[in-house]
């Protein structure tokens, strides 16, 4: 049986779990969905137990696949056909066992929820941090919840979550001015963030890319687990 929630699980059963299968390998499952939503011609989901793809039945006619694909080969005919894969992400969730501990756990003195009554103190946040840090964290304190980390009183770490894509899941971002890292901050505030999520009965979802070693290390630290690797081809604008 898994260790994380049923939420997580049911989420990503369901977005595989409509269309007919196409193409099936040991190692990956691929379904033909003409009800994908959210502007997607492809989803990809890698876990330990295999892969799954789900693509609507255009993407699926262009591909040039013979036979049942392994994913590298399911990655290079989508390439081909002109619809390449954006760049998976990390999804990481907090094993069932560890929500009675994080909904228990009394977050520091210095970390808080964060409410319009904080836009100037956010301003200040963002006026501190570079764009790519900004654009790569999505941190909005208008988002559904959002937290923060004070030093001194400034704000030195925000993070903030909104429901991912329609579901109980809290998909969440955090961001650490350079000055303050390595302080602990980022683990206190995703910590208390997830554990509004689960306060609000929803399932808090860490995303990180595959090469941002800094935020894979964090979201160890945090405990979270990694559940899988997710990527998409978006239909064109």
């Amino acid at each position: 049986m898994s260790g994380f929630s049923a939420a997580a699980e049911k989420y990503w059963r369901d977005a595989f779990a409509g269309g007919e299968v196409r193409w099936s390998a040991p190692s990956l499952t691929v379904s033909v969905d003409p009800g994908l939503r959210d502007g997607f011609r492809a989803v990809v989901l890698e876990t330990a137990g295999g892969a799954r793809a789900a693509l609507t039945p255009e993407l699926a006619a262009a591909l040039s696949l013979d036979a049942a694909p392994d994913f590298p080969a399911l990655r290079q005919a989508l390439t081909d056909a002109g619809a390449a894969l954006y760049g998976a992400d990390n999804v990481f969730y907090f094993p069932r066992e560890r929500h009675a501990e994080l909904s228990a756990e009394t977050p520091p003195a210095h970390v808080r929820a964060l409410t319009p009554d904080d836009a100037a103190a956010f301003a200040r946040f963002e006026s501190q941090a570079s764009e790519q840090d900004l654009d790569d964290a999505y941190v909005a304190l208008d988002h559904d919840a959002a937290f923060g980390a004070f030093d001194g009183g400034r704000l030195v770490c925000a993070a903030s979550m909104y429901a991912w894509n329609a579901s109980p899941l809290m998909d969440l971002g955090v961001l650490t001015l350079p000055a303050h890292r390595g302080r602990g901050h980022a683990r206190a505030v995703v910590r208390a963030i997830a554990r509004e999520a689960l306060r609000r009965g929803f399932e808090p979802q860490y995303r990180c890319q595959l090469d941002n070693a800094a935020s894979v290390g964090l979201a160890a630290a945090a405990g979270l687990s990694l559940y899988g690797q997710w990527d998409f081809v978006r239909m064109p604008e």
